[in-house]
């Protein structure tokens, strides 16, 4: 079972204010997509985001939430009037959908992005913008296994460049137990969160990292 940071009532608003924060940041302060999505996860409010602290999930407007991104990593304070528009934009489509992603998965932003990036979310837009979400997940996820085959884990784990004897050994956790995880025959949503904190540790992670939708 995944591990959610915050409860499903929040999810809508929590989905419409990413989705406002990138209509604004692209379509009315003129910020390329991908751009602007790593600003938000090099601000600290991406990570916010993730772990359902209510002031940036719920708290702040959309535009509030860019104005902050941009402020955190520029220094440059000067405000840009949104735009009064009367539909929803691609662009504010691919937030909503984001924060409804990251939400089922539970995993990082910085992750997701990795895997889909801004401009291949936005092409999906004609196609599934009006589609069942389920059918979205199912296309990310085929994506996600095709560029990262195996587990978060491996994956995660060859990055660093580390074998599994010593992630075992720097992490103090059984090798048997990191080749189970791996091979998934035992489920590391369940693990122990010790195990989970010392494992992302010694890797340089987040625990959310780890996790499996």
């Amino acid at each position: 079972m995944v591990m959610r940071a915050y409860k499903e009532t929040y999810l809508n608003n929590a989905s419409k204010n990413l989705g406002s924060m990138l209509d604004y940041a692209v379509n009315d302060c003129h910020f390329e997509g991908d751009i602007f999505l790593h600003m938000f996860v090099v601000s600290g409010l991406a990570r916010q985001f993730e772990r359902g602290n209510p002031k940036v999930i719920a708290g702040m407007s959309g535009v509030e939430l860019a104005l902050e991104t941009i402020g955190n990593v520029t220094g440059e304070r000067s405000v840009v009037m949104p735009s009064d528009r009367d539909y929803r934009t691609p662009e504010y489509w691919v937030g909503w959908i984001l924060a409804q992603y990251q939400w089922y998965t539970a995993m990082g932003f910085s992750s997701i992005l990795r895997f889909l990036p801004f401009n291949d979310i936005l092409s999906m837009y004609p196609t599934l913008h009006e589609a069942d979400i389920t059918k979205f997940y199912a296309t990310a996820e085929d994506i996600r296994m095709r560029e990262f085959p195996g587990t978060n884990l491996k994956r995660l784990r060859n990055v660093a460049g580390l074998s599994q004897a010593q992630l075992a050994k720097g992490a103090d956790v059984s090798l048997r137990s990191i080749q189970m995880y791996e091979q998934r025959n035992k489920d590391i949503n369940k693990a122990q969160a010790v195990t989970l904190a010392k494992i992302a540790r010694f890797i340089g992670c987040d625990v959310e990292d780890l996790l499996e939708a």
